[in-house]
């Protein structure tokens, strides 16, 4: 029997995530288990949670906010050590259609019957208004007669991607076995990129056209952009992106596009500097600086949990009517000087 664990990503979004909660235990395909990551919220998020007593949710609230690199990266290793086939994550912005979770399924066994291999398979993300966002990357592999290869499989309504979001991904357990898990240090934008880059090196995810989700935090924003920022809290994380940004330049593309994105960065910068914007121009210093030397492990994902870096300071499983004991996770810090009450959404 195929058993497959929902990890949901929280922080200070209690409304948001009561919405995403009630979207997945109304699945046409039920979730053998269904757990949820409170990055240390403040809001009341816990007690929302434990109220609403959903059977077979487990809560695990970290002792600091580890970002969402940090947040992913523990979910992926709770489910994966609680012995689940698939892990479906997402964000607390997310809102499955009633069968989303039972389309991946299914387009995991079509492409399972032609013996195509896969690494993950995707939701579409679109806004109330039905735009659709997060789109992820069209894989462009090549056949040997020289022609890209995704058409092969628009029949069975899926197309292969590279890059992609943790918007309602799917993934094998043998993908994590292989790959290992998103890199906590990276704490915000980009950890999904590079994860979804890192698996698909040599074999695609897929993205699955009949698996719909709703991206409530999308609606009315844009790319991310320094220069348009304004607020004081997501101003100062941008170094993350910048620094981010060059780390997977450097290791997924060649030469010439990092030295592009290098070129832009720096740019930018020299714009910030000619407007009088001096602090977000060191924003961008700072990142560029740091991805001088940036080179993060990857974790495994069975890397035990006992260590002495972030604790979990409670975990409950409602349906059971228990209090699991307190654990240590070992979660790679980003910086000495985050501030987890300033952590931006993304």
């Amino acid at each position: 029997m195929t058993h497959i664990y929902a990890v949901v990503l929280t922080y200070n979004r209690k409304d948001l995530l009561e919405r995403c909660l009630d979207a997945v235990y109304a699945q046409t395909r039920p979730c053998d288990g269904v757990i949820v990551i409170d990055n240390a919220s403040n809001d009341g998020t816990e007690q929302m949670v434990l109220d609403l007593a959903l059977p077979g949710l487990e809560l695990y609230v970290l002792s600091d906010n580890v970002g969402a690199s940090g947040g992913f990266n523990a979910g992926f290793r709770m489910a994966y050590q609680r012995g689940a086939d698939f892990i479906w994550m997402m964000d607390d912005d997310v809102i499955p259609s009633a069968d989303a979770l039972q389309r991946l399924i299914e387009a995991d066994e079509s492409l399972a019957a032609r013996n195509i291999k896969r690494t993950f398979l995707l939701s579409g993300a679109y806004t109330q208004e039905g735009l659709v966002n997060n789109a992820p990357s069209l894989d462009q592999r090549r056949n040997r007669i020289d022609y890209e290869c995704w058409p092969a499989t628009v029949d069975l309504g899926v197309v292969p991607v590279s890059r992609a979001t943790f918007v309602s991904i799917l993934v094998p357990r043998a993908t994590l076995t292989e790959f290992g898990v998103p890199i906590s240090s990276m704490f915000i934008w980009g950890e999904d990129t590079e994860f979804t880059l890192r698996v698909t090196r040599n074999t695609p995810g897929y993205l699955v056209g009949a698996s719909k989700v709703l991206h409530l935090r999308q609606e009315g924003g844009g790319a991310i952009n320094i220069r348009t920022e304004k607020s004081p809290a997501r101003i100062r994380y941008h170094r993350h992106f910048v620094r981010n940004e060059l780390f997977i330049t450097r290791k997924y593309a060649n030469r010439r596009r990092l030295l592009t994105t290098l070129s832009h960065r720096l740019w930018g910068m020299f714009r910030l500097l000619r407007g009088g914007e001096f602090y977000k121009a060191r924003i961008v210093l700072q990142g560029l600086l740091e991805a001088l030397a940036f080179s993060p492990r990857v974790e495994s994902a069975d890397a035990p949990l006992d260590s002495l870096r972030v604790q979990i300071r409670r975990a409950v499983v409602p349906a059971f009517e228990m209090t699991l004991p307190v654990m240590s996770l070992d979660i790679e810090p980003a910086s000495s000087f985050l501030q987890p009450e300033m952590m931006p959404a993304q």
